[in-house]
């Protein structure tokens, strides 16, 4: 069951800069920075309210990020929904046709996650997120 939003993820450059442009917009500093080899990036959280906002730079520019990066530039690149079980509803999402790019859950930043494909969810995104 879809607990609410957990955060929008932004892909950036570079993070420093992205950090500097979002924690002078939102005046909050962020939270959490950390590098994501096995995802090829670098992420930092910023909390605003109930939802954090996600900043994402590429490790390298062959990375699914980077090949993002390059096709549309920065930008939102998607969003997180909270979930009690990620692996329970993607395979949930499955059932109803949904296609998957994880077919189980794995480590993220925002816990043990999964990824929708965007051409399920019209043309978005869509990572699932269980706090653990």
């Amino acid at each position: 069951m879809i607990k609410g939003v957990d955060h929008i993820s932004i892909v950036v450059k570079n993070l420093e800069e992205g950090l500097e442009v979002y924690e002078k917009l939102l005046g909050i500093k962020h939270s959490h920075q950390e590098t994501l080899a096995d995802q090829g990036v670098k992420a930092a959280m910023i909390m605003v309210g109930n939802v954090e906002v996600e900043l994402i730079e590429p490790l390298s520019a062959d990375s699914g990020v980077g090949k993002f990066l390059e096709k549309k530039g920065e930008g939102i690149h998607h969003i997180c929904l909270r979930v009690d079980d990620v692996d329970k509803e993607l395979e949930a999402m499955s059932g109803k046709g949904i296609d998957l790019i994880d077919k189980k859950g794995r480590k993220g930043l925002a816990g043990k996650v999964g990824f929708l494909h965007p051409r399920s969810t019209n043309g978005v995104l869509i990572e699932l997120a269980q706090k653990v």
